[in-house]
């Protein structure tokens, strides 16, 4: 009898805590966890019993916080929101998430083409980036990945560097006289000699799972990887520093994807089907403050059945223009962009 009771007696004390545990709820200032950073996050933890509560710990970020939180100096993004309620010697865990929306509604820009040259309808086109006047690009697909030096007004190949097949090639970027290549799922980038196009080292990721676009500010890298996360990398050695997530007004933009640093902005191409769009972020805060329509390239270009989604934005400081293409697009578009009137 005595033996019973022995083994009972924990899993009562193991129910009643469990039950316990259950009568606590995390309560958000705002139903829909939609802020912006003028706003004041406010918690409260429900307690349906009354219970005797020692003390009560928030984390935004893992960020100690208070229970009235002002947003103002907080990053935009998505960001966990963990609450520890300690009672009567014991520890419960509550999490959930808050979302921390731009405040700026993107403006709508367009386009106009100034010029049509050939380009290369096998080159499945990642990255493509001016270097001391010649077009560089970085093609993709496993068995088909190279860096190329390409003639942009004739289509022409000065130079082609074909990858391990193993590897499939994404975003390009120059820094420091070195040119910078990701791939997209092997976990690795490389640093080319621009000249020659050879190999000097490699690189891996950290948090960041996959390559997609390469830009720089003239100091840093930026790295997307697919998500609305961009990575900021360090010069040298290229150990992610920090990040900021891209954000409207109204939610996180998914699958940002090639990207070129223009005068302080980053424009980037998002990965989408059936629309032809780039956008302008904020690489302070990671808010969009643009939306670029680009309908209307794709059926500009031959109509093979390999053609893919528009992919490859290029700025020339010179001509003070952007070079559009796409995945096995026949043309490259010299245009340029403005404001919706």
């Amino acid at each position: 009898m005595k033996v019973w009771f022995l083994f009972l007696f924990p899993l009562l004390l193991l129910k009643c805590n469990s039950d316990i545990s259950k009568d606590f709820n995390i309560l958000i200032s705002k139903k829909d966890k939609k802020f912006i950073q003028s706003d004041t996050l406010q918690i409260k933890i429900s307690n349906r019993e009354n219970h005797n509560i020692d003390s009560i710990s928030y984390f935004l970020n893992e960020k100690r916080i208070t229970e009235n939180f002002a947003l103002s100096d907080f990053k935009l993004g998505i960001h966990p929101l963990t609450v520890l309620v300690y009672y009567k010697d014991t520890k419960s865990k509550y999490e959930t998430q808050i979302t921390l929306l731009s405040d700026v509604k993107p403006e709508l820009y367009t386009y106009e083409v100034i010029n049509e040259y050939p380009h290369d309808r096998q080159a499945y086109t990642q990255g493509l980036e001016f270097y001391r006047d010649t077009l560089y690009e970085s093609t993709g697909l496993r068995g088909k990945s190279s860096i190329r030096k390409v003639n942009f007004r004739t289509g022409a190949i000065f130079e082609k560097k074909s990858l391990d097949k193993v590897y499939f090639a994404e975003g390009i970027t120059f820094l420091n006289q070195k040119l910078f290549q990701l791939t997209w799922r092997g976990n690795i980038g490389f640093q080319y000699n621009p000249n020659n196009l050879n190999v000097e080292r490699s690189f891996n990721y950290q948090k960041s799972k996959e390559g997609w676009g390469l830009c720089n500010d003239g100091e840093r890298l930026y790295k997307s990887d697919g998500s609305n996360q961009i990575w900021i990398l360090d010069p040298k050695t290229q150990k992610e520093i920090e990040k900021i997530q891209v954000m409207t007004d109204k939610t996180a933009l998914n699958k940002i994807n090639e990207l070129e640093w223009v005068n302080g902005k980053i424009f980037a191409n998002t990965y989408q089907y059936n629309k032809e769009v780039g956008i302008i972020i904020d690489p302070t805060n990671g808010a969009v403050e643009g939306v670029i329509d680009f309908s209307g390239l794709k059926k500009r270009v031959d109509q093979v059945s390999n053609l893919d989604v528009l992919n490859g934005i290029a700025y020339h400081p010179k001509r003070k223009t952007f070079f559009i293409t796409g995945k096995n697009w026949s043309k490259l578009f010299e245009v340029k962009i403005s404001q919706k009137k």
